[in-house]
């Protein structure tokens, strides 16, 4: 019994083994289904043959517990070489699992590394777009604002498009900016959110607040409570909102008015403050800080932009005002000058008019029989007719000259002749203060020369003078060559190279005397109007302008002039250059006919002349010298006597003398009318004209208009022989268009 029980009780454990065993080898083989399942399923799993590994480890588990449901009873020698040879396996397979586990683990934790690297990637790469995207709407605002801000120029909507901007983008409370004041020593309040004015304010410069933004280039969170952020309306609430201080560069100091401030070596700022609302958790973020700065720097550029813009306005402004304060001065320059113009003109008649009366009287007197004492008397009066002449050209050309109205006037004349009536001219005068005056002519120099033959004998005339005034004794000599390159010239002066076979030449003059000489240093001062040396007596009276005449006339001619002196009273040399064309051979023909026809021909019998002029005086003058040569003269005073004159039948004038300046019918007009009733050329009178002025632009007029002479008061005897020999000789000048 005691047996049967134990047996009874074991055969129930067996019974709940064999169970046990049926079902954990059921187990053992649905986890390789599950494997294979999840094998073919998973295309990226890399440890294949390692789950290959684990079926077949857990096959083999599974088998021998299947087997050992046959090992509760007895078997057979086939039933136990199974069972060993499974578990032998069963031991194989699991040892080199095990053994590979060891390699695969690591590699394993590895894979579980880098998954969680791509992971952290993914984040950086999350939060980079979510930067990118944050940049893009910050760029956005950016350019939004820059173009408010660039939309105009004017540097107080420039500061309050920014504030209102940013008020709106930032969602801020209050916005304001601090400028610097006129001393640099404080920030004032100048601008806010609000459209109202803002309380005049001012913050030191030296607040620690302040000097805390300066400091740094970038946007800074400042303490709510400083005073620059005090200007935020109360709303009653009881946390204030984040504030941010940001500097804004001044690029252009000229518009602020800043006149020390206190660090030189940096460049001043101004202060821009945001405030976010009261009572918000909200705070500043990094994208809102770069925005920001970035503005702070739009404002600065701006702001330079707008200063320059006003700067530049001013400038345009003053510019106008002074286009227009030189326009006045330009009109009443014009003015001047047409009044000084319309002066001369009249003085030059006023003056001219006299001296011509005693220029040709004079020389009227000298054709007639006179005791000694009378000539003596007659040629006084000739010189001081012909000093107060050069004086009145002196003047009269200098004014010319200043303005750049005076030209000169080319034409053919004798050389040698010109320089011996020089000395003609100044003889008498060097024998009352018994000075020997001579003339040394180059056997080189050319019988005839193309140039302004007036302008050189003044020239030539007024230095000769000056020598005679300044010389008490001793002698003046006028040497007159052609200008040589071994010749010693003024170093001062330009160098005048001819080249042979050329047309042109240029004339040495110098004038050396034994006079009064010049100290080295005043001979700059000889060339200026109204001004002599200081050295030497002070009995000499001059007018100052001879000099400067003659600097003027010889720069018109090319030329260049200079004085040399040892030093006072050791005598001076007046040297000067000029160029002078030589004439051609019919030039040359027709100067040599009219010095045979002036020799040959001593008067003018019958030749019926015509003399219109205003003046009673200068038609007297004009009658008497034309008289005396012979020709038959009837005298008008007007140009509407003169045509008349000419309707009438009875009267043939072969030369008419016409003064140009007239009332009413002047003598220009007469000249047409002359050329309109004689369109025939050998029926037309000739017409020469008669006026005092000297200028080549009145000269031209009258042989524009038909005129076929020009003669130049005052004239004397010989000039009037002259002009009536050139005229009939060379007959009218062409036919007038």
């Amino acid at each position: 019994m005691d047996c049967d029980c134990h047996w009874a009780a074991d055969d129930l454990l067996l019974r709940y083994q064999y169970i046990s065993d049926f079902f954990i080898a059921l187990a053992y083989f649905s986890i390789p289904l599950e494997l294979i399942y999840f094998v073919k399923k998973s295309a990226v799993f890399p440890y294949r043959w390692v789950l290959v590994q684990f079926g077949a480890f857990i096959v083999l588990c599974g088998a021998t517990h299947l087997i050992n449901l046959w090992t509760f009873n007895s078997h057979s020698q086939t039933v136990a070489t199974v069972m060993t040879v499974s578990k032998v396996l069963t031991a194989v397979v699991s040892c080199a699992t095990a053994l590979m586990l060891v390699h695969i683990i690591p590699d394993l934790l590895s894979v579980k590394t880098r998954e969680l690297f791509l992971k952290n990637k993914a984040a950086e790469l999350d939060r980079e777009m979510g930067m990118i995207r944050t940049q893009e709407e910050t760029g956005r605002h950016v350019r939004m604002l820059t173009q408010e801000i660039r939309s105009t120029l004017d540097r107080h909507t420039i500061l309050n498009t920014t504030l209102v901007e940013l008020g709106k983008t930032l969602a801020l409370e209050e916005c304001t900016l601090w400028m610097p004041t006129r001393n640099g020593l404080e920030l004032q309040l100048s601008h806010t959110l609000r459209q109202h004015s803002p309380a005049p304010m001012t913050v030191p410069i030296h607040h620690p607040t302040i000097k805390q933004v300066f400091s740094s280039h970038r946007a800074m969170v400042i303490s709510p409570h400083s005073p620059v952020a005090m200007t935020r309306p109360h709303t009653g609430k009881y946390m204030a909102g984040d504030v941010v201080g940001m500097r804004v560069p001044l690029l252009h100091l000229n518009n602020f008015h800043i006149r020390d401030w206190p660090d030189p070596s940096k460049r001043p700022f101004a202060l821009m403050v945001l405030m976010l609302p009261s009572d918000s958790a909200r705070r500043w973020h990094v994208h809102e800080l770069e925005l920001v700065e970035v503005v702070a720097e739009q404002v600065a550029v701006a702001l330079s932009h707008a200063a320059i813009l006003e700067e530049s306005i001013k400038a345009r402004d003053l510019l106008m005002e002074r286009i227009v304060a030189l326009d006045m001065a330009r009109r009443e320059a014009e003015t001047a000058v047409r009044a000084r113009n319309n002066f001369l003109a009249v003085m030059n008649h006023e003056m001219r008019t006299p001296t011509h009366a005693i220029t040709a009287f004079s020389s009227l007197l000298q054709e007639t029989d006179l005791t000694p004492e009378q000539r003596s008397m007659v040629e006084t009066i000739v010189k001081s007719g012909n000093l107060l002449g050069t004086l009145i050209n002196d003047v009269l050309d200098l004014s010319r000259l200043e303005d750049g109205s005076l030209q000169l006037d080319i034409r053919t004349f004798n050389l040698p002749l010109l320089f011996r009536e020089v000395l003609n001219l100044v003889k008498p005068i060097a024998s009352v203060k018994k000075l020997s005056v001579s003339l040394h002519l180059d056997p080189d120099l050319p019988d005839f020369a193309r140039g302004d033959d007036k302008r050189l004998f003044q020239t030539t005339l007024n230095v000769i003078g000056n020598a005679i005034k300044f010389t008490k004794e001793g002698s003046v000599a006028l040497i007159v060559c052609l200008e040589k390159k071994e010749f010693l010239r003024d170093p001062r002066g330009p160098e005048f190279c001819v080249a042979s076979g050329d047309d042109r030449f240029f004339l040495r003059v110098q004038v050396r005397d034994t006079g009064l000489g010049v100290n080295p240093v005043d001979i700059p001062k000889l060339f200026n109007r109204f001004s002599q040396g200081d050295s030497g007596p002070r009995d000499y009276a001059a007018t100052g302008i001879g000099l400067a005449i003659c600097k003027r006339f010889v720069n018109l001619m090319e030329g260049h002039i200079w004085v040399e002196s040892q030093g006072v009273g050791k005598g001076s040399t007046v040297s000067f250059i000029v160029k002078l064309h030589a004439p051609d051979q019919l030039q040359d023909s027709v100067q040599n006919v009219s010095m045979t026809s002036a020799t040959n021909r001593a008067d003018f019998m019958g030749i019926k002349c015509l003399v219109v002029d205003d003046n009673m005086v200068n038609r007297m003058v004009t009658k008497g010298l034309l008289s005396r040569l012979g020709c038959d003269v009837t005298t008008v005073g007007s140009g509407r006597e003169a045509l008349l004159a000419l309707s009438q039948a009875c009267h043939t004038f072969k030369i008419l003398f016409v003064d140009i300046c007239m009332p009413e019918v002047d003598g220009f007009e007469v000249a047409i009318r002359v050329r309109e009733k004689y369109p025939i050329q050998p029926e037309r009178p000739l017409v020469v004209a008669v006026t005092a002025n000297t200028d080549l632009a009145t000269r031209e007029r009258c042989f524009s208009v038909g005129m076929d002479g020009v003669l130049l008061k005052p004239f004397s005897l010989e000039k009037m022989r002259t002009m009536l020999i050139e005229i009939l000789e060379r007959g009218p000048v062409s036919n007038w268009s």
